[in-house]
């Protein structure tokens, strides 16, 4: 499992610019059970996107494909883990 932390590097208004292609690129990964959960920061400075994927390999060739990153909008962390403890069994199934 893998958490990507996205920071801008661009003006809000820049982000905003390609905001709608950014959806549709989330939208085509949550289809394909790439992405669990993904949401902006608070305050605005960037968002967050929990990835599902065998390595970070994988997570490097769906990141590749970001809009906001072919535009240089923002830096991406990305943070490796192992998922351990759950709120119920459902959320369980969703990750393993």
């Amino acid at each position: 499992m893998f958490i990507a932390i996205l920071t801008y590097k661009k003006p809000i208004e820049e982000v905003d610019r390609f905001l709608q292609t950014h959806c549709d690129y989330l939208a085509e990964h949550y289809a394909a059970g790439d992405f669990i959960v993904s949401g902006p920061q608070t305050p605005r400075i960037g968002g967050v996107i929990m990835i599902k994927a065998d390595n970070r390999e994988a997570v490097d060739s769906i990141i590749v494909q970001d809009p906001f990153n072919i535009n240089g909008i923002a830096d991406y962390q990305i943070v490796e883990f192992t998922p351990t403890m759950f709120l119920n069994d459902n959320l369980k199934n969703i990750l393993e």
